[in-house]
């Protein structure tokens, strides 16, 4: 009666060793503590929605993308007026940071293609630069080769031989942050506009001839 006792006893000190050992496993990090925490503070903070309203703006008010000829990295005078009016928004928000990612159509090897949408990107992010916006405002230039296109063929297409600009979140350290608060922006904004030099409207004085009198 003892020696089952005692090994009742032990079968149930191992069962519980393996589920102390199956929780202990559970716990294990798989490269992803912390996100969960990194996220919540963004969210908290404003940071994401304040990220999502402004590209939603961005991509509301100006074109994001533009196109290039075949096998070519060169700007057209048509993608240069679209990079104008981006460049003019970029300016007006310098809180904000960048990334452009540069495309391919499907003619020609995937390694070769990705080297050609860096090239595009650059060429973009130069450009900005000309504009007087500072590289360091576009966090990275990316190269989406040939893997997302817009139209899926194998013939030459110059809907996918383009770059993208997206808004990528806050610039970090920023004189004059926004602390991920959109409405901050908008305030901004409103001061700014009171602040503009308001032209008075003209009065044009009525005549009244004698004969009228």
């Amino acid at each position: 009666m003892k020696k089952f006792l005692l090994l009742s006893v032990s079968l149930v000190a191992m069962a519980a060793c393996g589920n102390i050992d199956s929780e202990v496993s559970m716990g294990i990090d798989n490269g992803t503590f912390g996100n969960a925490t990194m996220n919540n503070t963004l969210l908290q903070s404003g940071e994401i929605s304040a990220t999502a309203a402004l590209s939603e703006r961005f991509n509301a008010e100006v074109p994001n993308t533009i196109t290039f000829e075949f096998n070519s990295a060169a700007l057209t005078p048509e993608s240069q007026a679209i990079l104008d009016k981006q460049a003019n928004w970029i300016s007006q928000f310098p809180e904000i940071r960048f990334r452009v990612y540069g495309h391919t159509d499907l003619v020609g090897s995937n390694a070769y293609n990705r080297s050609l949408g860096l090239r595009r990107a650059q060429a973009v992010v130069s450009y900005f630069s000309s504009r007087g916006i500072s590289p360091s405002r576009v966090e990275a230039v990316a190269s989406l080769g040939e893997t997302q296109p817009v139209i899926a063929t194998e013939q030459p297409e110059m809907r996918n031989r383009r770059t993208v600009t997206e808004v990528r979140g806050f610039v970090r350290g920023h004189p004059t942050p926004l602390n991920g608060k959109y409405a901050e922006v908008i305030f901004r904004e409103y001061v700014e506009s009171g602040t503009r030099p308001h032209t008075p409207p003209t009065v044009i004085e009525s005549q009244v001839s004698p004969s009228d009198e």
